[in-house]
């Protein structure tokens, strides 16, 4: 990784879960206390909802996270789409911010599969219905 933090085997095969069993609903990853390595944060059965997860997304600090998202496409049938979200809000420190930034596409591309990346500074930018809109139109 550019930034020399590497990634926890966890986040890959967890993230295996959500996309080809279908047993969560999102994941929630972050870096470890020693800042050397992404590591899982939160997890959540398929039952879960999408307020919960943003109920996940700390108010001061960043957070990778992948959202199964299924939504009513317009022929009336039901899609997935498995949606990556880069939190940094502005009141985050800016050396969390800078290491989330430089780490994003090395981790990124352990996670094959993601149809959409939500990059987000605060809460209207992870609004569900402007989520919606941007997983359509791609």
């Amino acid at each position: 990784m550019a930034s020399g933090v590497g990634v926890n085997d966890e986040c890959v095969s967890k993230f295996g879960d959500l996309k080809l069993k279908h047993t969560l609903r999102y994941l929630t990853f972050k870096l470890n206390d020693a800042l050397t390595e992404i590591v899982v944060c939160d997890e959540a059965a398929q039952d879960a909802n999408y307020d919960q997860f943003l109920a996940t997304l700390p108010a001061n600090d960043c957070r990778y996270a992948v959202f199964d998202l299924e939504y009513d496409s317009e022929d009336g049938g039901k899609r997935n789409k498995i949606v990556f979200y880069v939190w940094a809000p502005d009141t985050a420190k800016i050396k969390s911010k800078m290491l989330y930034a430089s780490s994003k596409d090395a981790f990124r591309k352990k996670l094959v599969g993601i149809s959409t990346e939500i990059q987000a500074t605060d809460a209207s930018e992870v609004d569900y219905n402007e989520v919606l809109e941007k997983v359509k139109s791609h």
